[in-house]
């Protein structure tokens, strides 16, 4: 169980042997997609419990839509199938004879929802419209990486209209932060929110905007994006509404969406040499229970371990009674699985009434009384779940710079890496010079960002705000 390559010494090789070891997914026969196990999936279950409730309070309600997308919906906005055309997969034959009009396989449902929006939503009475799904996604990827980066994967996409361009916005950056809050509660992810620069921001949008976390190898994620559409997509659909004068308008637009990319920045952010490192709010399994005995004292130690799960129904909890495995050997396949507490009981915790708990995060042995065990366990998780988050935020500000010298911006791309604030002009020329320079890219204007006097951190003109920098997957 233990046979990984330790993350300190090859990042990249760790991440591949935890997720397949620990099985959470594995390769498919399909190049570039990949089957998520059921440990895998359970994660993304927690995710989507986590949000759906919020996404439903905030008043969207769920809908699906169509696989397929007939092809001239995709060419109607310029700048979306000119970004995504290169991703693209393509129906040209169904049902034994090649079809009319190509399909395109969705890479994301703007298209195929706008058309349909066109035809339900007529007047100003009918905004807002606020819809979401959780579904899957195809975009051809040349190199994969399973979670961060497969040809198909599952996400939710809300598609919001509204009357008003401020309601719109409302609707954009409540999306965003309902990405933090994720990452954040649920996640113990911390990272950055801002606005993305022009040639980072979705294709067709308006404004793009991110949540950008940093890894522990001194690379960003862009973890999730929520979209300001404007009235582009409006205009090329051609969907007008009529206003409360009986004027037709445009309707304003929003997209936001979060995939199961979230759970390659979970496993990268925290997991350590001996596997995963899972927040108790997301684990799928909270809590193991490891009985330890001879065999003349099988029978009731297994019976006193049923005890205490039975105590512990309140959790996602695990007893482990595989007997063609040693102790020691369930230790290190469940630190793998990154399960946050393991409560092992012997002979001696039976006698004295007492548990020994093993900390997945820190490694630490804690001796509690069985009378006391409730309130230890849930005091314990609540710890650890706010530990898993400050250790990633210290390790975010440790590894965050500030510079207005560009030989030390590519001496810090070169070694450390990390998240650097830089003043930039904002002239595109001068972000593609760096990114082929230092691959570094702008990652985000943080949205607190200062208006300040400074000189481009590439051709020394003008600049009034400092960008965050960053390599990024």
């Amino acid at each position: 169980m233990k046979e990984i390559t330790p993350k300190s010494k090859d990042a990249s090789k760790w991440y591949t042997d935890v997720i397949l070891k620990s099985e959470l997914a594995d390769y498919s026969p399909v190049k570039g997609t990949m089957v998520i196990r059921p440990y895998g999936f359970a994660l993304w279950e927690s995710i989507q419990s986590f949000m759906d409730r919020l996404i439903k309070k905030r008043g969207v309600k769920n809908a699906y839509f169509p696989l397929f997308i007939p092809e001239r919906f995709l060419k109607k906005e310029k700048e979306h199938v000119e970004g995504f055309s290169p991703q693209l997969a393509v129906v040209t034959y169904a049902g034994g004879e090649e079809l009319t009009e190509k399909l395109i396989v969705r890479p994301t449902s703007e298209t195929i929802m706008y058309e349909m929006y066109k035809q339900w939503f007529h007047s100003w009475r009918d905004l807002p419209v606020l819809i979401n799904q959780w579904n899957n996604v195809v975009r051809w990827e040349k190199r994969t990486y399973l979670f961060l980066r497969t040809s198909e994967f599952l996400w939710q996409e809300g598609h919001c209209a509204h009357l008003t361009e401020k309601e719109n916005m409302e609707t954009v950056l409540w999306a965003l932060n309902l990405y933090k809050k994720t990452y954040q509660e649920l996640m113990g992810v911390y990272g950055i929110c801002g606005l993305k620069s022009s040639s980072e921001k979705f294709a067709g949008a308006k404004k793009t905007f991110t949540y950008e976390a940093l890894m522990p190898d001194g690379k960003a994620l862009q973890s999730s994006t929520s979209h300001d559409l404007g009235q582009n997509f409006a205009k090329a659909f051609d969907w007008t509404v009529l206003d409360q004068n009986g004027n037709a308008l445009y309707p304003y637009q929003n997209s936001w969406g979060f995939s199961t990319r979230s759970i390659g920045g979970l496993i990268l952010a925290h997991g350590d040499d001996n596997g995963l490192v899972l927040p108790p709010k997301i684990a799928p399994i909270q809590i193991v229970i490891v009985p330890i005995y001879k065999t003349e004292t099988k029978n009731k130690v297994i019976e006193y371990s049923e005890k205490i799960k039975s105590l512990l129904r309140s959790f996602r909890t695990e007893l482990d009674l595989r007997d063609d495995e040693t102790a020691g050997f369930k230790f290190n396949k469940w630190e793998l699985k990154g399960v946050p507490l393991r409560i092992e009981v012997g002979e001696k915790e039976m006698a004295g009434q007492i548990l020994t708990l093993a900390r997945r995060d820190t490694k630490e042995k804690i001796k509690i009384k069985q009378a006391d065990l409730k309130v230890s366990v849930k005091k314990l998780l609540d710890e650890m779940q706010k530990a898993i988050f400050f250790k990633h935020k210290q390790m975010t500000e440790e590894n965050t710079h500030q510079t207005e010298d560009y030989d030390e911006f590519k001496k810090i791309m070169k070694t450390t890496k990390g998240f650097i604030y830089a003043f930039w002009c904002e002239n595109p020329q001068c972000e593609e010079k760096i990114k082929q320079e230092t691959k570094a890219t702008t990652r985000c204007l943080p949205l607190d960002a200062k208006t300040e006097k400074g000189s481009c951190i590439y051709c020394q003109k003008p600049a009034k705000h400092r960008w965050l920098f960053a390599q990024s997957y």
